[in-house]
């Protein structure tokens, strides 16, 4: 596993653990780009609590799956997003209308594309969650 992508290794832990139907996921190295975009998908209602426990090595989230993610990832190479071209990455990477959450790095926060597009901004796209 490369370890040079921190959110993707999280997304992609996320995603076989909660295929292979285990209860709770553990993602490390833990960041604040990472706690932001759980934080995203619990409000979402894709994954459950998530708390995250500090050790000598660093810290270390443990996360509370719901089996409500059918698939999840990054968006490689992280696509620049003016406020009226969302509808194009959301055919791209989400199932159907309304169906699915882009995440995107704005100059107000990390929200969803929904939230970006009530604002009228663009920004970065990093995630994606259906």
């Amino acid at each position: 596993m490369s370890l040079n992508d921190n959110l993707s290794n999280a997304l992609s832990n996320v995603l076989m653990d909660g295929k292979l139907g285990r209860p709770e996921s553990t993602i490390k190295p833990s960041s604040k780009v990472i706690r932001k975009v759980l934080e995203i998908m619990k409000e979402n209602g894709y994954v459950g609590s998530f708390e995250e426990i500090k050790n000598a090595k660093g810290s270390v989230l443990k996360l509370n799956l719901l089996g409500n993610i059918n698939k999840c990832g990054v968006i490689k190479p992280r696509y620049i997003v003016k406020k009226g071209q969302f509808e194009k990455f959301e055919e791209r990477y989400l199932l159907a209308k309304d169906m699915g959450i882009l995440i995107v790095s704005t100059p107000a926060g990390i929200i969803t594309h929904t939230e970006a597009k009530k604002k009228g901004i663009g920004g970065k796209l990093l995630a994606y969650c259906y």
